[in-house]
């Protein structure tokens, strides 16, 4: 056991650098900030209501039927197939991109940009699978990283090309066509796991000794352990997902683990803590990936990119830089969480739906732009503050578990929203009062939060001040009745 830690311990360097490779390329995109008007463009030739409600819906369709199957099969077939399954996918989405033509085609590709996003929980799910614990945290920091410059770097380099040089969409695309295959390419030299998370758990003993064998039993007797009041001692030594499936036979162990997981999920949902900031995680995430996918069309409406310049990459870039900032600031915010919380998420909810007032009000393309920066820096800010509420309280594979299960009600919620609002079979309706309707249901949301966050306050409050009442009789009576004793004795002499 001890030789398998310290040889992992000492090939960290070798996967975290490819790992680090392939975050930067597969994000390294400069054609999505202007994929709207490619495809409006003379190139696809096609117009904003296909796009809007023929086109792009299919994308949120296809992720939500694949979220789910292929959270299940990554962890199975232990991460790096999903990894190359993903990179031949954004490769087929730009060779259609590129290539094809008409409404089914571009079908085709939201289907496969959908099937690479379901696929995008291999990349940070292989971290843990190949790396020791020692190096979780660094080698996490740097992929997150990566990432993040790749993407502000393809909305700088997209927007100069565009701007500057003058570089046509096509071409834009080309470029992207060229990065996700050096992506795919980084993910052949990835060395293959040995475990995963829950299905193939290797040099995880079994059955633990003297005492820490007494603590795990405890924590898998009830959701104890995945309650805000419980430190990270127990965390750690609380059973995995698929300890007590281990014992199974072996045709029965992918049942056994599945049956786990669903007490695990219905464990962790029983805290109220976590409870409510997974249902902030689904409802904002639903109405942020919504504006995500639509807020494209909304700039070419206000300025039509064949008549106006766009400026899509250089927001996108200042969208992004935003978002690392007020996620960075988190750490340094002193704040009650478990007070104050709940409010914070209504507050920024209620900032969130004001910006996107402003984008449905507005004629103005700048004012859009500026809505659009306040926006997704007030979800970065709170969905970082949610992600630390909710791993700070669970053991690696239950977070792990908990949030593929947020992002995949999420993702429902999104699908009923396309299906209502923007789909051609439902409402249909145009992209000026589908941000009307975004607007309401972050209003929504904030109303939701801002309520029980007073209500937790004004409860909080009157707790202290009977607790303050309490403690000042019991000191009025603990000096009356030292009086009466000093009183009794000097009767007494």
């Amino acid at each position: 056991m001890d030789c398998w830690k310290q040889e992992r311990s000492n090939t960290w360097t070798f996967p975290t650098l490819i790992l680090c490779l392939y975050g930067f390329f597969f994000m390294m995109k400069p054609s999505e900030p202007f994929l709207t008007p490619y495809l409006t463009g003379p190139d696809k030739n096609l117009t904003i209501l296909k796009v809007t409600n023929q086109i792009f819906p299919v994308w949120t369709y296809s992720y939500l039927a694949l979220l789910f199957p292929v959270f299940l099969i990554t962890d199975y077939m232990r991460y790096k197939p999903i990894l190359l399954l993903q990179g031949i996918s954004f490769i087929i989405t730009w060779l259609l991109l590129l290539f094809a033509q008409g409404v089914l085609a571009m079908q085709m590709v939201e289907f496969f940009y959908g099937m690479a996003t379901a696929t995008e929980v291999a990349y940070y799910a292989y971290i843990y699978s190949v790396i020791s614990t020692d190096h979780y945290q660094r080698v996490t920091s740097y992929c997150r990283s990566i990432t993040l410059v790749a993407a502000t770097v393809a909305a700088v380099l997209g927007q100069l090309l565009v701007s500057l040089a003058d570089v046509s969409y096509f071409h834009l695309n080309a470029i992207t066509l060229a990065s996700v295959s050096l992506a795919f390419v980084c993910s052949l030299f990835l060395p293959m796991p040995q475990k995963s998370m829950f299905f193939h758990r290797k040099g995880v003993s079994q059955t633990l000794p003297g005492p820490d064998k007494a603590v795990a039993a405890v924590g898998a007797d009830g959701p104890s352990n995945c309650r805000e009041d419980e430190g990270s001692v127990s965390a750690e030594r609380a059973p995995t997902p698929t300890q007590q499936a281990d014992d199974a036979k072996p045709q029965n162990h992918a049942f056994g683990v599945l049956v786990q997981l669903s007490k695990d999920l219905r464990d962790c949902y029983s805290s109220r803590k976590l409870l409510y900031w997974s249902l902030w995680w689904a409802l904002a995430t639903a109405g942020f990936n919504q504006v995500l996918n639509y807020v494209q069309v909304l700039w070419d409406f206000r300025a039509p990119s064949h008549s106006s310049a766009v400026y899509n990459g250089a927001v996108e870039a200042i969208a992004t830089f935003l978002s690392s900032v007020t996620s960075f600031i988190v750490q340094y915010m002193k704040i009650n969480w478990d007070l104050f919380g709940e409010l914070a998420l209504g507050i920024f909810s209620a900032i969130d739906a004001g910006s996107l007032f402003l984008m449905h009000f507005t004629t103005n393309i700048w004012a859009c732009y500026a809505g659009y920066l306040i926006f997704k820096a007030c979800y970065m800010l709170l969905i970082t503050i949610a992600t630390f509420q909710i791993a700070a309280n669970l053991s690696m594979e239950r977070y792990a578990l908990m949030f593929g299960f947020n992002n995949f009600v999420a993702l429902a919620i999104q699908t009923i929203l396309t299906v209502v609002v923007v789909d051609s079979k439902g409402l249909g309706l145009n992209i000026v009062t589908q941000f009307l309707i975004y607007g309401s249901y972050f209003a929504v949301i904030a109303g939701i939060f801002l309520i029980r966050s007073i209500c937790m306050l004004v409860s909080s409050k009157c707790e202290r001040k009977i607790a303050r009442s309490c403690k000042e009789h019991l000191n009025r009576a603990e000096h009356e009745s030292k009086e009466q004793i000093v009183t009794g004795s000097m009767t007494r002499l």
